[in-house]
């Protein structure tokens, strides 16, 4: 996992309102771009654009100057819907679906994002940069979070109405929202007015 990276994304609820959300690891930062069945219509990869302004968005730095074909869209939207299964049978205690886990596997498989020093001495991706090796890179994130001393802390937000996986690192391990200032303030607010009516 990059954790040297500014981390969270902008996600916007659906009142519309934007709010902050790091799932703490580059994996698990593809799945709210979409995913199988329901998901589906939450689809936001649909263009090398789209994938390049993910990656953007990501916490890989320095941001990688893509060349992406359609079919290395496709293929990135087959790994996240994957890899959404796995993560979900993981946090279920499930066993990982086999099919899945051999597309997750085989994207890991191939060359990742290789990292250099520029000539300022900065850091920099070395040649030109395609989607196939960003799927890789996101791939090899994935089987490190779930082999790694951080697996029995990937979570799904303990919101009912919200399905955002992240992974625990904070010390104590007791984070239970996707977002303190989304679905924690919720609950909050929940919380308060469930008191007062009691109250009243």
């Amino acid at each position: 996992m990059d954790s040297s990276a500014a981390k969270g994304l902008t996600l916007h609820s659906h009142t519309g309102v934007a709010y902050r959300f790091d799932p703490g690891a580059l994996c698990l930062e593809l799945l709210p771009t979409g995913g199988p069945g329901l998901y589906r219509r939450y689809e936001v990869l649909h263009e090398p654009a789209d994938l390049a302004a993910w990656a953007e968005r990501s916490r890989l730095m320095p941001t990688p100057a893509l060349e992406i074909s359609q079919a290395e869209v496709a293929d990135m939207r087959r790994l996240r819907d994957a890899l959404l299964r796995v993560v979900v049978a993981h946090t279920r205690g499930k066993p990982h679906p086999p099919a899945d886990l051999e597309v997750v596997n085989e994207a890991a498989a191939r060359p990742a994002l290789a990292p250099a020093i520029a000539p300022t001495g900065q850091r920099r991706w070395a040649g030109t940069p395609n989607g196939t090796q960003l799927a890789a890179t996101v791939a090899r994130d994935a089987v490190e979070l779930l082999t790694g001393p951080f697996a029995h802390r990937i979570r799904t937000c303990a919101a009912e109405d919200c399905h955002l996986v992240y992974v625990d690192t904070s010390r104590p391990g007791r984070r239970r929202w996707c977002s303190m200032e989304h679905c924690g303030n919720r609950h909050k607010v929940r919380a308060l007015r469930a008191r007062h009516s009691e109250e009243g």
